[in-house]
């Protein structure tokens, strides 16, 4: 198949890398606002170099991936979705709450896809599988962390919306997911006590949150941009039977200390990239399946408008100083 690819930068340079080693895409076509990293990407993975997305969406494309900045999601997302072909879009939606709304009703029902890859992550699978099959007994808690080793630049903060919409989000999707439940109260709490940048945009270098599940079971959020050992994605997930984690492996970037603690025997994982490169390829082995019409979307605009509620609710929190039910957001 012949798959379009609007945005190149860091995420869609590595979509570009990845897209050019799935058996499922004959060609692929790219295209960025500056054209001059349109075409080193073009060279370096054999695509085809187009000069706008107008032009991309008219190159006979069999499905788009949409990677671009967030502010232009929207846009983008509803000119692919008129052409009538699959999309795969990066999260968000969109930069707020009222456009992911508009942007989700326009193209509800259509063949779009939206980037979570933790739920391509082999560990996170095996995780929604045993709770799916019962093995934990009734769930009460679950625990989601992402730990990043470093902020990214000032200018990629100022257009991430903050933490809970850039970072977060991807935790709440991830406690929804594994558990099949609906998040019906949440409370958060952060700091900015490193960078004065932080403060200045609004926003917050850590947090925790705690959700209230619709059946009860809680779930409890850390979230940082500063974790020098590495980048620190994990979940567990405990039952009243048995509990279970991912990212539990040879890359886990913390050091177990006391006796008879055994240390993880890899290097720490050091970007989002390693962490989760297999999850990534599956995520876009399924959005062939997708543009082939084998498969539903397995992660739907309503997947990420809620993910989107959930973190309006974590600010709302973060900023009045008290639980928000989500019946507030909607």
């Amino acid at each position: 198949m012949r798959v379009g690819l609007i945005g190149l930068g860091r995420i869609g340079a590595f979509h570009a890398r990845t897209l050019a080693g799935l058996d499922a895409v004959d060609s692929l076509v790219v295209t960025d606002a500056v054209r001059a990293v349109t075409a080193a990407v073009a060279a370096e993975v054999g695509a085809e170099a187009v000069e706008s997305p107008e032009k991309l969406l008219a190159a006979c494309v069999d499905g788009v991936l949409i990677a671009a900045a967030t502010d232009a999601h929207p846009a983008l997302l509803r000119a692919a979705v008129d052409t009538g072909l699959p999309v795969f879009c990066e999260k968000p939606l969109a930069a707020g709450l009222d456009e992911a709304r508009a942007v989700a009703a326009a193209v509800r029902g259509a063949p779009v896809q939206i980037g979570y890859p933790r739920r391509f992550d082999p560990a996170f699978r095996a995780v929604r599988g045993a709770v799916e099959r019962g093995e934990l007994g009734r769930v009460h808690t679950v625990r989601s962390t992402t730990l990043d080793p470093a902020p990214p630049p000032r200018a990629y903060l100022a257009g991430s919306g903050g933490l809970f919409r850039d970072c977060t989000v991807h935790d709440l999707d991830a406690v929804r997911w594994v558990t099949g439940r609906e998040v019906v109260e949440v409370y958060a709490t952060g700091s900015d006590r490193a960078d004065p940048m932080f403060a200045e945009l609004g926003d917050v270098d850590s947090a925790a949150l705690l959700l209230t599940l619709d059946d009860g079971a809680l779930g409890l959020i850390s979230n940082s941009r500063y974790n020098a050992r590495g980048h620190d994605v994990r979940l567990e997930v405990h039952g009243a039977a048995d509990s279970v984690a991912a990212g539990l492996d040879d890359g886990l970037a913390l050091q177990p200390v006391g006796p008879g603690a055994l240390a993880p025997a890899g290097p720490p994982h050091t970007f989002f990239m390693d962490r989760l490169a297999a999850a990534f390829r599956a995520e876009l082995a399924a959005f062939t399946e997708l543009v082939a019409g084998t498969i539903a979307s397995p992660c739907t605009v309503d997947d990420a408008l809620e993910t989107a509620r959930l973190a309006e609710a974590a600010v709302v929190s973060l900023r009045e100083h008290r639980p928000v039910r989500l019946e507030e957001i909607r």
